[in-house]
């Protein structure tokens, strides 16, 4: 069977996703430690900094651009220890030059739309069966 399909969240919305469920998201660069197979993306919204710890296991080796707009998918997982959540990457890929504005007004967009198709799917929650 196929994992759900994952739906883009952005990093501000990380903290609110189910452990175990498939996510997308985006942010720039900030920090990797090859060591630990661990990255930071980050991006702000609304003047506040939103970091979120992403898991390189499965995407290495690639060569991170610090500072590079990276695009992410795969799995959240609560860590013990750490505090929030880690996305465990299955992609990682680097999407310098495309215009942050425009794909946040595309995300949104396509949230309306499906809220209007199906109302009783939360984009929150990963797509099951049951409501798709």
């Amino acid at each position: 069977m196929l994992p759900h399909p994952a739906v883009f969240h952005f990093p501000w919305e990380i903290e609110l996703i189910k452990d175990g469920a498939s996510v997308r998201t985006s942010g720039r660069l900030t920090s990797y430690k090859p060591q630990e197979s661990k990255a930071i993306l980050s991006a702000q919204h609304s003047s506040v900094w939103y970091h979120v710890t992403v898991q390189t296991t499965f995407v290495e080796p690639f060569q991170p651009i610090l500072g590079a707009q990276y695009l992410a998918l795969g799995e959240i997982e609560k860590a013990e220890g750490v505090s929030g959540v880690v996305l465990s990457a299955r992609a990682l890929n680097c999407v310098d030059g495309v215009d942050l504005v425009l794909m946040q007004q595309a995300i949104l967009e396509q949230r309306r739309f499906f809220k209007e198709r199906k109302p009783e799917v939360n984009m929150l929650e990963p797509l099951s069966p049951s409501n798709v």
